[in-house]
């Protein structure tokens, strides 16, 4: 009996490995036709696969121009992902995101509702300038986001599978902007801070967008493939040195004696939530890699991105110029 059982996980761990290989090649594949598309911003190329691997929702902050748009509509087409794009003004509404109940007369005279479905009902949608928008139509996205349904009119909708949520801001011009609040925060797995290119990459893009063929992005995986790979993310077996990894470093991310000096100056700090993204994105980040299981440098590499839109400073450690990146790194140091 006991033999049998143990064949039986045996088989069972080498089918995990085989689907875990051909993943992993799709994935990389996934990687390499957006890079041929995106140049020089190989980070967060590997962090927005991470989030959508973990069937999360992403926040990139960057300066406009930095193909933040073109990053969302590459991997639309490279993951075979029904893509849409949203511009967020200030006078946008909720039914403009959701959609809307619009009557109808048939021809024989009898009247009823039809739902017509908004931008929203896409496997993929960038929300451009996500907080431009009143606090009501960003908190109609953000429920969306969360419970992967919309009700309109008292009936419910739900969202296509997959669905995620790649949302921009622009950290400098705050006038007619709305902040989002922080528990709406906390709905994004990972804010990504988008960079300027350097020089090399940047001569790359003035050649490959200027010219008379631009490079077009090739499609790699379906949306039946991205979901096989979500699946398995969450069957990837994690060390217990990790778990503890991430339990020490999200518990020291809060006010109280966990975080030792570093925590002085947290005001406040992430939920369970973050340990429940981190748990997921190292996996992710492991299968990106063509790695079986997480390790350590995965729970250091992203502690940033998953924790800096969750927590604050005190007024007093922002006064003497201390930075939320900067408590962080201090925190993934005690980590080894």
């Amino acid at each position: 009996m006991g033999v049998a059982g143990g064949e039986g996980l045996d088989k069972f761990e080498d089918m995990i490995v085989r689907a875990a290989e051909t993943t992993a090649g799709n994935i990389r594949a996934a990687k390499a036709a957006i890079g041929s598309v995106i140049f020089g911003q190989e980070r967060v190329i590997d962090l927005a696969l991470v989030t959508i691997l973990s069937g999360g929702h992403a926040l990139l902050i960057g300066v406009p121009g930095l193909a933040k748009t073109k990053l969302v509509e590459t991997m639309g087409t490279v993951l075979g992902l029904d893509a849409r794009r949203i511009q967020f003004t200030p006078d946008l509404m909720p039914s403009d995101i959701l959609g809307s109940e619009v009557l109808e007369e048939s021809a024989g005279g009898r009247r009823s509702f039809r739902f017509i479905p908004g931008p929203v009902f896409a496997q993929l949608l960038m929300a451009d300038e996500i907080n431009r928008a009143s606090p009501r139509t960003q908190s109609a996205l953000l429920q969306a986001m969360q419970e992967q349904h919309v009700t309109v009119a008292g009936v419910r909708h739900d969202l296509p599978k997959p669905f995620h949520v790649l949302a921009t801001q622009n950290p400098l011009e705050q006038e007619g902007t709305y902040p989002l609040p922080e528990a709406q925060l906390d709905r994004f797995l990972m804010e990504i801070d988008v960079d300027y290119p350097d020089r090399e990459a940047e001569r790359r893009i003035i050649f490959d967008t200027t010219g008379s063929e631009e490079t077009r992005p090739k499609p790699t995986m379906s949306a039946e493939d991205l979901m096989t790979a979500q699946r398995l993310v969450r069957r990837l077996p994690v060390g217990e040195s990790v778990v503890e990894a991430i339990l020490n470093l999200v518990r020291s991310a809060r006010p109280g004696p966990e975080g030792g000096e570093a925590a002085k100056a947290i005001a406040w700090g992430p939920g369970p939530r973050a340990s429940q993204a981190l748990m997921l994105a190292v996996r992710a980040r492991a299968l990106l890699e063509g790695r079986l299981a997480p390790s350590v440098d995965d729970v250091v590499a992203l502690a940033e991105p998953v924790l800096k839109h969750r927590m604050a400073l005190t007024f007093a450690a922002r006064a003497e110029g201390e930075t939320v990146s900067a408590v962080i790194g201090r925190l993934k140091a005690r980590l080894g």
